[in-house]
Formats: structure tokens, C-alpha cells, sequence
């Protein structure tokens, strides 16, 4: 049994979507190739029946007991074979479809993940769900179907050179018939392929759509917009609905071409059967043999129609997958890294500077300033020119910068599951962290305490709840510098204060920023930063000196105390 998601899932090849493809087909090659082989098996131990079953009739007629149990015997022994290739066919089918599709969810939420902030502002939420879902299946079944197709192509093979033995001229309507028959269905992929890519890519945006309406619910009752964006998700779901008939339009032209040329190429063999044998050319059995060689090649011409419409499905999956994949993140590793190394923190651009090890705060007249300056340090902002011990933050590896500054901010989610693996690993930790971010009593009210499973994005909790849990989960990461946005924007003056006494507690050695006008987290700061409209700092020390000393500090805290 092969284990999913997979350990690895490798380096895709991103140029086209036929090549992606490519790159699923050759990481599978070990279930794909069974998969063929049975599938050849399967299909061609089905197309002998109907010779085993023309060398019966010819057997009957010649009152020939030994050929009729010879006959017998075979078709014994085919339908045996056909059931047993059949069922480990389907195996291998299951398995191909399984593992293209884990792989390219691995593959996309791999890059998605590397993109980091960089993902919601190129790419839309809905695409990337929809690669999840739709697409998943999409490049599956073009992997499923291999094997069915491998066999199909090699028993009209057989099927024809069969025929060819017999019969020249009916086996040379068989191979002229079936690539003549295959080209008038391939007619219709190229118009069924656009169409489909147009349906993608509306429905991708539509699934955006409902992603941020679901999200921003609360907001828009509060503001009286859910008729209008109502009206707005009918019209694009209606232009969903039409792209939709425009596909069906040409699937059920391909359904019914399915099933009328194959019919068509079955009663012209049987026609032809019939005429050769009443000319005496062919014998009986070879009539019923010729007719269930007919109505036998009907699967196999379906199978390659078929093969036709998943190939297009999954070359439109696949290239909303390289779409995403295409996407590069705004921050890249330097040529040549420095090496990391622990220190003061700097941000030239506005003058702020965090001692190493202290505990700073940064209070600005525009919050927005303050955001930005914690963007710059913790280098999420591309243009950032901050300095770790006077070494830019750019010229480090990424990852180097991410594990050792953490910028959390209001924005951050909590994630569906345990609540106790979304908070850390280490149970010591995690509980410090909870008494320290004050969100004890949380998981005490919970029904399982941090067993309990949570909801997506955390909603069973309260805005202030979430606050708390999320505060915790990254105190409990305990990385070297923490910067802080707006922890206690949510929170009750009581609860507030208990932060501001723990923080400094739970954070002593370790350098730590956090942006705030609340005067309860400012009087436990080592330094303060007061960053005025200019968005540069104009003026720093204590809380409770820069209260005394610039009076736009004190008027920015003190409507932060009054509000």
C-alpha cells in the first residue's frame, strides 16, 4: 500500500502543463507501468473471447467435442485472467490517481509556502482552493486512465491483426476505421479544451469571491453590504453557470460521438461479417467472431475518447498548477549569504534601533508606521534596508532571517485542529507561554483543555480569545527576536495589564519589539521609540521620561489611556 501525502514529493517541472504532466507520469513510473501492463492484459485476454468463442461455434457445427472443450477451456481461462488483471488494474488506477493528485497538492502548497506574504497579493485565495479540489482530481484521472488506455491501443492491435489473418479487407476496415474514427472526435477537444480553460478560470474567481465574503461576513452586515455583494457573486456565478453550458454543449457532442461511430463501426464489420460469410469467404464462427470483435472494439474506442477529454481536463489543471507554481516570492536567498548572528537591530529608514536582549517599544502617532517599521525589521517588506549588527537583513538566507526574527501581528490565523499541536510541541512551553499571555483560563473552560480540536481560523473563539492564543503560540516559539504588532488591541484593560507584567518576565534575555500606544506595555519597556507623523523616530527613552519631555508622545498615549 503506498503512503500518502508522500515523504517527498520532488522538483516539478514547471515550463508548461503538458510537461507537468510529463513529470507526474515519470514520478509514478513504478505504479504506472504495472498499471499499463495490466491493463494490456486485461483488455487483450478480452479481446480473444471472441475468437475463442468463433473457434466454439466452428467447433459445434463441426460436431467437434475436443475443439469445443478446447474452446471452452479458453474462454475459462480468459475470463479468469480478465478478472483478476481487472481487479489489480484497478488497483494501480486508484493508486496513479491518488498519488498525482497528493502530489501536485504537495507540490503547490510546498510553493505556496515558500511564497509566504507574497501568495495573497499575486494570487487569488480561490485558486489556490480550487487546486485543491477541482484540480486535484483533474491531473488524478489523467494519471487513472493509463492504464486503460495502454490496453486499448495494444487489443485494437490485436484485434486488427486478428482480423488481418482472417479477412484482409475487414481487417483493413479496422485499422483505417479506428484512427479515422479517433480523428473525428479529436475534432472536438481543441474547442472543449478552451472552453474548459475559461470555465476554470471563472470559477477559480468566483471561489475567491466566496472565500472573502466568508471571511468579511460579520464586517458587511455591519455596513449593510450583503446586497450588493450578493448581487455581485449572482452575476459572476450566473457567468460561471454559462461558461458551464458553453462546456456541456461540446461534452455532449463528444458523449454522443462516443457512442454513434462506434455503433456506426460495429454495423458496418457486421454488415461486411455477414456479406463474406453468405459468399462463403468466412465461416460461421468467424461471423460471430468478426461480430463480437465489432462490439468488443466499442470499449476500446470509448477508452480512447475518453483518454481525450481527461488529457484536456488535466492540461487545464495543470496549468492553473504552473500558473501558481510560476510565481515568484519577493524575497530571494543572496548569492553569496552572510552568516547570521545575534545582535542590535536597526532600521535606517526611520532611525529605530532594539538592543539586543532589551525590551523596546515602539509608540508612533500613525500605527501604520510602526507596522511598517516591524516589516522592515522582520524583512518582510522587499525594500526593507534594516541591519543585524550592522549586517543587512538582505544579505542573509531567508530562512536564516525567519527563524530567527518572528514578526506576529493581528493578521495571523489559528489553524483547524488540536489546539494544543497549533500552540507548540513542547507541553512545558506551551502552558509558560498560556500563563503568560494570560489565556489560562481559555483552555480551562475548553471541554478537553488542549486536546480539544478547533475550528478553522479559530471562530469558535472570541476576537480578544484568539489574541491570547495567538500571543502564546509564538511566545512559546521563544525565537531570538520577537517583534510584536498590536498584541492587546482586543483584550480588556485587567487582561492587558497582566500581559504587560508577564511579557517582559517570559521574554528576559531575549530581544523583543513591540509596536503599542497602550501605557501599560510602554511602562514595562527598557526603551521606547516614539515614531512621529514623519514616520521617523523623534524621540526615545523611558515611558515615563518621554512623558515628561515631548509632548506628542504623552498627547498619542494619553488618547490611547483616554480611549
Amino acid at each position: 500500500m503506498k503512503r500518502l501525502p508522500l515523504d517527498d514529493p520532488g522538483e516539478p517541472d514547471s515550463r508548461t502543463a503538458g510537461r507537468y504532466l510529463l513529470w507526474v507520469l515519470r514520478s509514478q513510473l513504478p505504479t504506472i507501468l504495472p498499471g499499463i501492463a495490466l491493463g494490456i492484459v486485461w483488455m487483450v485476454s478480452q479481446a480473444l473471447v471472441p475468437a475463442a468463442l468463433g473457434a466454439g461455434v466452428d467447433a459445434l457445427t463441426a460436431h467437434d467435442r475436443t475443439a469445443l472443450l478446447g474452446a471452452g477451456g479458453a474462454l475459462l481461462g480468459l475470463g479468469i485472467i480478465t478478472a483478476i488483471s481487472g481487479i489489480m488494474r484497478h488497483r494501480f488506477a486508484v493508486t496513479n490517481f491518488l498519488g498525482a493528485g497528493f502530489r501536485t497538492v504537495q507540490v503547490t502548497a510546498r510553493h505556496a509556502t515558500h511564497l509566504g506574504a507574497t501568495l495573497p497579493k499575486k494570487v487569488a485565495a480561490g485558486e489556490v482552493v480550487s487546486i485543491g479540489t477541482t484540480d486535484f482530481d483533474h491531473v488524478g484521472y489523467s494519471m487513472d486512465v493509463s492504464a486503460r488506455t495502454g490496453g486499448a491501443v495494444v487489443a485494437i492491435i490485436v484485434v486488427a491483426v486478428l482480423l488481418l489473418d482472417v479477412s484482409v479487407p475487414l481487417g483493413l476496415v479496422v485499422v483505417i476505421g479506428v484512427p479515422l474514427l479517433v480523428g473525428v472526435v479529436g475534432l472536438l477537444i481543441k474547442p472543449l479544451h478552451q472552453r474548459r480553460r475559461a470555465q476554470r478560470e471563472l470559477a477559480g474567481a468566483l471561489t475567491g469571491r466566496a472565500a472573502d465574503i466568508v471571511s468579511g461576513l460579520r464586517i458587511l452586515r455591519g455596513v449593510g453590504g450583503e446586497d450588493v455583494v450578493s448581487a455581485r457573486y449572482r452575476t459572476e456565478s450566473q457567468q460561471v453557470r454559462a461558461a458551464g453550458v458553453r462546456v456541456a454543449k461540446v461534452e455532449t457532442l463528444l458523449e454522443g460521438a462516443q457512442v454513434l461511430l462506434p455503433g456506426l463501426f460495429v454495423a458496418l464489420v457486421t454488415w461486411l461479417g455477414a456479406r463474406f460469410a453468405v459468399a462463403g469467404k468466412i465461416t460461421p464462427g468467424e461471423l460471430v467472431a468478426f461480430y463480437a470483435y465489432a462490439a468488443f472494439l466499442v470499449g476500446p474506442l470509448r477508452t480512447l475518447t475518453e483518454f481525450a477529454e481527461k488529457l484536456t481536463r488535466g492540461l487545464v489543471a495543470a496549468g492553473r498548477v504552473i500558473t501558481l507554481l510560476g510565481v515568484e516570492p519577493e524575497l530571494r536567498d543572496p548569492a553569496d549569504p552572510a552568516a547570521a548572528t545575534a545582535g542590535d537591530l536597526a532600521d535606517p529608514g526611520s532611525g529605530f534601533v532594539a538592543g539586543s536582549g532589551r525590551f523596546t517599544a515602539i509608540a508612533a502617532t500613525r500605527p501604520e508606521d510602526a507596522a511598517a517599521i516591524a516589516d522592515r525589521i522582520g524583512l518582510l517588506d522587499p525594500a526593507s534596508e534594516a541591519l543585524l549588527l550592522g549586517v543587512p537583513l538582505r544579505t542573509l538566507k531567508i530562512d536564516d532571517v525567519r527563524s530567527h526574527i518572528v514578526v506576529a501581528d493581528n493578521d495571523d490565523r489559528l489553524f483547524r485542529g488540536r489546539l494544543g499541536d497549533e500552540l507548540g510541541a513542547r507541553p512545558a512551553a506551551v502552558l509558560a507561554a498560556l500563563d503568560a499571555a494570560a489565556a489560562l483560563d481559555i483552555v480551562a473552560a475548553l471541554p478537553d483543555g488542549l486536546d480539544t480540536e478547533i475550528a478553522e481560523r479559530g471562530r469558535d473563539f472570541s476576537g480578544g480569545q484568539q489574541q491570547r492564543l495567538r500571543l502564546a503560540r509564538v511566545l512559546a516559539l521563544d525565537p531570538p527576536v520577537l517583534v510584536l504588532v498590536e498584541p492587546t488591541s482586543a483584550v480588556d484593560t485587567h487582561t492587558e495589564a497582566l500581559i504587560a507584567r508577564n511579557l517582559p518576565t517570559v521574554r528576559t534575555g531575549r530581544t523583543t519589539v513591540v509596536c503599542t500606544t497602550s501605557p501599560l506595555l510602554l511602562d514595562r519597556a527598557d526603551t521606547v521609540a516614539f515614531v512621529d507623523v514623519t514616520g521617523r523616530v523623534a524621540a526615545s527613552g523611558t515611558h515615563r521620561s518621554l512623558l515628561d519631555s515631548c509632548p506628542a508622545y504623552a498627547a498619542t498615549v494619553t488618547r490611547e489611556d483616554d480611549a
